[in-house]
């Protein structure tokens, strides 16, 4: 697989989007067979894709920035990370299409992009 190249795969999505408070303004028990079904495909969607894994990655939790200033908590849009392996940033893409992310849990979005090598110095 040496022509192929890693493509990160970044996960979004928000507490205060309107498809994040419509799935907490859900029943509880109907989120929970909800939660069921997305862990199901998303299953599904890494055996699909198992051969293109290099990283499963998995979700994000609190943010803390650094910077010039110190150390302060922030947040973001960015929920979870994949890393895969593709022949091009278009098959790398299309990977995601239809993915639990946003089909079945509240996500928004994911970003696929690829993973430059370090230049030489």
């Amino acid at each position: 697989m040496s022509d192929h190249q890693l493509f990160l795969a970044v996960f979004l999505g928000g507490k205060d989007t309107p498809r994040m408070k419509a799935w907490m303004a859900m029943p509880e028990d109907e989120r929970r067979a909800k939660e069921h079904e997305g862990i199901a495909a998303w299953k599904a969607w890494v055996e699909q894709h198992k051969a293109s894994i290099v990283e499963m990655g998995g979700p994000l939790g609190k943010t803390r920035t650094i910077g010039a200033d110190g150390v302060t908590d922030t947040t973001n849009r960015l929920t979870g990370f994949t890393v895969v392996r593709s022949a091009s940033h278009a098959d790398a893409a299309k990977m995601f299409e239809g993915h639990p992310h946003f089909t079945i849990f509240p996500g928004e979005t994911i970003d696929v992009m690829p993973v430059l090598p370090i230049p030489a110095g």
